[in-house]
């Protein structure tokens, strides 16, 4: 076993040695006759052209190629030490490219019903860290409520009067006790009711959102659901599924209807586990959850929604 493995490598380096298609052919023709392998006489004829065309290595490259053979094959025809027996590794999905892609559709049970295609221009557009930064941003200084206030000198109840003379006393001169220096007086250039809100383009929150939307589906935590709906209000029911859920800590449930009663109701004793409709749906909930389930009703919605063209 160990010469006939020596003599097929050796004719194999013969091969790649030679620069002529023909005295190629013919030393792989001797040595095809030395191991018994058989060659369609097809394959040489009418497509020589074309296996010469990259050089000798692209020869030897497609011949080895041309089948698939395993140490379990049981053939014979090929040396089993020289196969290798590393597992093949296919190449991972590239993200960002807008390809559209296909995801099971399941239920709270785990029930199979069917498949979905989810739009790539929503689901799988390129990251963008900045954006993200950006619209998170944007969502905290829109939410906050800016009703801090504090009282001006003019707004402190007291009196008018100068507390003292100017002269005479030894203490500091004053002329108003409602100063910034007394207890009980004004805050000067405190805080007033304003909105800090700051501007952020429309496109440019929607970009945010798709971004979200596919670094779930990238991780595999976009999940796709029939419904949401649950026989009742029990909240036993809610942390069963929860715990079915492989990696799940923190779970979001978006609905594309109204929320139904009974699952508001299951899921409201839930810290780790918040609902919210298709409107609603933002960056900042997406990332602060590691789970994103969706019904089939909510990402059509969401699909609309994105594909809707902004209003100028």
């Amino acid at each position: 076993m160990a010469a006939m493995s020596r003599r097929l490598l050796r004719s194999l380096y013969t091969v790649g040695r030679f620069d002529s298609p023909s005295i190629a052919c013919q030393s792989f023709h001797s040595s095809r006759d030395l191991y018994g392998h058989l060659c369609e006489d097809n394959l040489w004829t009418s497509g020589s052209s074309g296996l010469f065309k990259g050089g000798p290595s692209i020869l030897a490259n497609r011949w080895l190629s041309t089948s698939i053979l395993t140490p379990d094959s049981g053939e014979g025809a090929f040396p089993s030490d020289l196969l290798s027996k590393k597992p093949v590794v296919t190449a991972e999905r590239s993200i960002g490219l807008c390809q559209d892609l296909v995801i099971p559709v399941t239920n709270f049970h785990n029930e199979d019903k069917g498949f979905m295609v989810l739009a790539g221009d929503v689901f799988d557009v390129p990251i963008r860290k900045d954006i993200v930064h950006r619209v998170v941003l944007w969502q905290l200084a829109k939410r906050q409520q800016g009703t801090h206030s504090t009282k001006t000198i003019s707004e402190v109840s007291g009196t008018g009067r100068k507390p003292w003379r100017q002269k005479g006393t030894g203490r500091a001169r004053h002329g108003t006790l409602r100063g910034p220096q007394f207890r009980g007086g004004c805050v000067m250039h405190g805080p007033k009711p304003r909105s800090h809100a700051i501007k952020l383009n429309k496109k440019v929150r929607r970009l945010g959102l798709k971004i979200a939307l596919t670094a779930r589906a990238a991780e595999g935590k976009l999940l796709v659901f029939e419904d949401l709906e649950v026989p009742n209000h029990k909240t036993k029911n809610i942390v069963n599924y929860v715990k079915q859920m492989e990696n799940s800590k923190k779970l979001l449930l978006v609905d594309g209807d109204p929320i139904n009663e009974k699952l508001k109701l299951a899921t409201q004793n839930l810290h780790y586990v918040n609902v919210l409709p298709s409107i609603g749906l933002n960056v900042y909930s997406i990332l602060l959850h590691d789970t994103l389930v969706m019904s089939r009703d909510a990402v059509n919605k969401i699909v609309e929604r994105m594909h809707t063209p902004i209003n100028r």
